[in-house]
């Protein structure tokens, strides 16, 4: 239960005005504990757990689509 209080605490951190390597760390952790989430929601399967994966899954691709930048346009 110690990596669902991890992921909540993660949750409140504040996203405004992050370096390029600060990205990359929040992309690695959120990676690192919705991996771990996944674990206990395969043995458990309570939503609650499927939740919160889902909203760390969604500032995940908010920092990286941040990380990856604009597309070339032709």
């Amino acid at each position: 239960m110690d990596i669902i209080n991890e992921a909540l605490e993660f949750e409140q951190r504040k996203l405004k005005s992050l370096t390029t390597s600060d990205r990359i760390e929040i992309s690695r952790q959120a990676k690192t504990l919705i991996l771990g989430l996944n674990e206990i929601y395969k043995r458990k399967k309570d939503e609650q757990i499927m939740d919160i994966m889902k909203r760390l899954t969604a500032i995940k691709r908010k920092v990286e689509k941040r990380l990856n930048g604009r597309p070339l346009v032709a």
